[in-house]
């Protein structure tokens, strides 16, 4: 997992919901390094970051199953059929509600971002 960039938890639960902070595409092989971006735009930013957002959830007791809300941060629009298609890459049949949102910029020069809501009862 990536260090946060900043002074928030990158998952927190609150009862039976779990909420991540907004993923960018971290690169989680950068290790203790500073942390970096993947490379490839757009797509592969959005890919990574639901993955990162995903070892989260997994490491608080949940799966992409439970996923009930996913927002997706763009710089640019233009991209939105292609971040369609790494969503359904990611998340199969299963359809969380998703808003897509543009916005001006993000952290770290990144093209997208994710925050999930996931509704995982602590058993």
């Amino acid at each position: 997992m990536t260090t946060p960039i900043g002074p928030y938890s990158p998952v927190v639960r609150a009862g039976p919901w779990l909420v991540t902070s907004g993923q960018l595409g971290l690169d989680p092989s950068t290790g203790n390094g500073p942390p970096a971006l993947v490379s490839g735009g757009t797509v592969a930013e959005l890919t990574q970051a639901l993955a990162n957002a995903d070892r989260l959830l997994v490491g608080a007791g949940a799966t992409r199953e439970d996923v009930v809300k996913a927002t997706v941060f763009l710089t640019d629009l233009d991209a939105y059929s292609d971040v369609n298609s790494a969503y359904v890459a990611f998340f199969g049949d299963h359809r969380p509600a998703r808003s897509v949102v543009a916005v001006a910029a993000l952290p770290m020069g990144a093209r997208a971002e994710v925050e999930l809501w996931a509704y995982a009862p602590d058993d």
